[in-house]
This record gives structure tokens, sequence and C-alpha cells, in this order.
């Protein structure tokens, strides 16, 4: 499916909905865009009007922590072009964004070809301390997240454990919480996640020598582009074989791009290979 356009949105308003991973921010949304006169939500890689799912698709259906942040951002092409096209034929509206730090909106934002926020609304605002603090303890010890869409709804597009509906769970349940979920999703959001450059290096190192016609690998270089994406060079001493030289770097450069994009979950902006020896 092709994208429509790159330009931004312009008959969309966005107003953004900030605060900490598991403070609560998906349980106080509908009544945020209540207030605000926002028609639809983007949480978590969803579009939701009314309490139902028009597009996309929740990160909390990923089987991992690397999957479910890419998903959430938006980073997958498919994913993205389905819902870029979609914003684009919905009539002028108001979209409530919910993210966990100004730089997701951001990356939410541009990708999405959306307008930047005109108004900031933080949990804190609109959530005591003590609601803050549950919803923070049922994150850590219980694992439960908030979708704010109706349980019979997110069985149809949920991986992980759906609960139930939020006023059977929630101590702090409100008369609109029938139209929320708590789900277990198959992985934790606990803790952080980071990958060091060596683990990379590894990886693209045993990938590259699979290939019987590579001798050694000489070099591998790895760049961060704009924060969000890598860009890896690979250089290479090969032998004469079964596939040309031309052949054998584009197969390189197409097992390195796969098994790191799959590995670690990581944008694989582009992989480059160049032979610098060849040995008969």
């Amino acid at each position: 499916m092709p994208e429509k356009t790159l330009d931004v949105f312009s008959h969309i308003t966005t107003i953004a909905f900030v605060g900490p991973a598991g403070t609560g921010k998906s349980h106080r949304a509908q009544v945020v865009a209540a207030k605000v006169g926002a028609q639809y939500i983007i949480d978590d890689g969803l579009i939701i009007y009314k309490g139902t799912i028009v597009c996309g698709r929740s990160a909390k259906s990923e089987n991992n922590k690397v999957s479910a942040i890419r998903r959430a951002i938006f980073d997958y092409d498919e994913h993205r072009i389905i819902a870029r096209n979609f914003l684009q034929d919905i009539p002028p509206c108001t979209i409530l964004i919910i993210a966990t730090s100004k730089r997701m909106l951001q990356i939410i934002t541009k990708r999405l070809s959306l307008p930047a926020p005109s108004k900031y609304i933080r949990i804190e605002n609109v959530s005591s301390p003590r609601e803050i603090s549950e919803a923070r303890r049922e994150r850590c010890y219980k694992g439960l997240h908030v979708i704010p869409v109706s349980h019979l709804i997110v069985q149809k597009n949920f991986a992980g454990k759906v609960l139930g509906q939020l006023k059977d769970i929630w101590q702090f349940a409100t008369e609109d919480s029938d139209d929320k979920s708590i789900v277990k999703p198959p992985f934790s959001f606990n803790g952080t996640l980071k990958i060091e450059k060596e683990a990379i290096y590894q990886l693209t190192d045993h990938i590259t020598k699979t290939l019987y016609q590579v001798i050694s690998v000489n070099n591998i270089h790895i760049e961060t582009h704009d924060g969000e994406s890598i860009i890896v060079e690979v250089s290479i001493v090969a032998k004469i074989g079964d596939f040309s030289l031309r052949k054998l770097a584009e197969e390189v450069k197409k097992r390195v791009f796969m098994s790191l994009s799959y590995f670690t979950g990581l944008d694989v902006k582009r992989v480059s290979v160049v032979i610098v020896e060849v040995k008969i």
C-alpha cells in the first residue's frame, strides 16, 4: 500500500498527554480527550475513536519489548503507512496523542505527518499522587496495562492475556470504565533495555562468516542515524566460488540486514558491504 503524502496534515490538531510509563495515562485517556474535545486517541500504536479501534495495532500485542516500542512509535513501514493514509482521509478533528516523553511525541508526529501538539497535558495535572502510585503498583508488580477500548474489541486484536474490564479489577475505576480493558502482554515493560554495539558487531561478524566464500571480516563500522536507526558497513576478504563477487556482497547485505532487524528489533537503515581483497 503506497503512502499518500509526506506533507503535514493541516486539517488535524494534536494535543499531547504525557507521563512516565505505568502512571495511568491510558486509564485517563478518554476523560482527558472529552475535556479537550479530542475525537481520536493515539495510544501504543492504535488509533481509537469512541472506544473503538479504527486503525493500527497495539504495541501490547508484540512478543518482546523492542518490537513493542517500535510498534508504539509507528516504526514498522506497513503499520505507519496504513495509519497515515487513514489520518489523511478523516475530516478535520483533534487527536490526543499519548506518550511517555516529548521525544516520543516528536517521533510519532513526524512519522504520521501530524502537526506539533498545540497543548501539553501531564498525567500529574489529571491524576492524584495516590492514583499515580496505584497505577505504578499495578504495572510493576502485576504487569497490568490499560487499553482505552472495550474488552470485547481488545480480544480480537490482542495476543496477550485479556483480564477483563477496568471496573472489575482497578481500585480507582470510574464511571466510564466499561470502555477500558485490563491486559497482560506476553512480555514485561519493567526495567530498561540497551543493546551494546559490541553485540551488534558480534552478530554481524557471525552472520557474515556463515557464507563459505567469506574468508574473514576485516572491519565492521556501525553508526547511529537520526538517533533512531543504525547504518552498518562491513569490509570482507572473499574467495572465488559459486557466487559472483557482486552476488556475494548482496547476499551478505541481505543476511546481515534481516538478522539484525529480527534478532535486535533495531531499525537498520542501510547495510553496505565492501570486498577489500579477493583470494583465489
